[in-house]
């Protein structure tokens, strides 16, 4: 008789993967709805995987799909953890921003923002602002 992979709780690998950083968080993800084991979405965090299995999940702003290769014995480096799964996302597209930008209202104001701010409050009124 050939010998069946053998099935492991999907939270757990997803862990132990290190695609998030507790169990907990794992589980959540899983119960919450938001993983699909080969299309269809795990209900429970202790759904049974294999070897071969598709996992579709979000991660940060993006959406990771991998295929399981190997079951995980522990939870160790992030290069064993790589060997588990092969990474099937499509890239990720990086917004280029060139070197030296300011995002408006999401840093500190530059030396002439300052010396327009302090040219308003003494009186100078919108005019200070041209």
């Amino acid at each position: 008789m050939a010998e069946q992979p053998t099935k492991f709780r999907l939270d757990k690998w997803i862990w132990q993967a290190r695609f998030v950083k507790s169990r907990s968080l794992a589980a959540g993800l899983v119960t919450g709805g938001h993983v699909r084991v080969n299309g269809m979405r795990a209900a429970k965090p202790s759904h049974g995987v294999q070897p071969g299995d598709v996992l579709t999940f979000p991660q940060g702003d993006r959406i990771r799909v991998v295929r399981i290769l190997a079951p995980a014995a522990r939870r160790g480096p992030a290069a064993e953890a790589q060997a588990l799964y092969e990474d099937m996302s499509p890239p990720e597209e990086k917004t280029q921003i060139p070197q030296g930008a300011r995002n408006e209202g999401n840093s500190r104001p530059t030396k002439r923002d300052r010396r327009k701010l302090d040219l308003y409050r003494k009186g100078m009124g919108d005019d200070a602002l041209e």
